[in-house]
């Protein structure tokens, strides 16, 4: 009876691995989008994503970590803040294959 426990366990953390991970599709439509890089003193890479002139997605890849994304979802120009905060929300991708 514990096998078949310890088998479902594993199961569902697979399972549940397999659902958090990213496909490598940004959440705003970036087609036909200009990037623009740059690279900071400390050797981070920013990459912007213009479409029409208008700011959508920033790619900040530092030296040492993963890289992470800032969105505007709605459009409106500005990078999407959290409320409470007022601080950029930060995106990273989990997984990708």
């Amino acid at each position: 009876m514990s096998k078949t426990i310890m088998t479902a366990a594993a199961l569902a953390a697979i399972l549940s691995l397999a659902g958090c991970a990213t496909t490598g599709d940004a959440p705003v439509d970036i087609s036909g989008a200009e990037v623009a890089s740059r690279t900071l003193d400390n050797g981070d890479l920013i990459e912007e994503y213009r479409v029409a002139g208008q700011l959508r997605m920033v790619r900040i890849t530092p030296v040492r970590g993963p890289a992470y994304y800032l969105y505007d979802r709605d459009g409106d120009g500005a990078l999407d803040r959290d409320d409470a905060d007022k601080l950029p929300q930060t995106y990273w991708k989990l997984f990708s294959w």
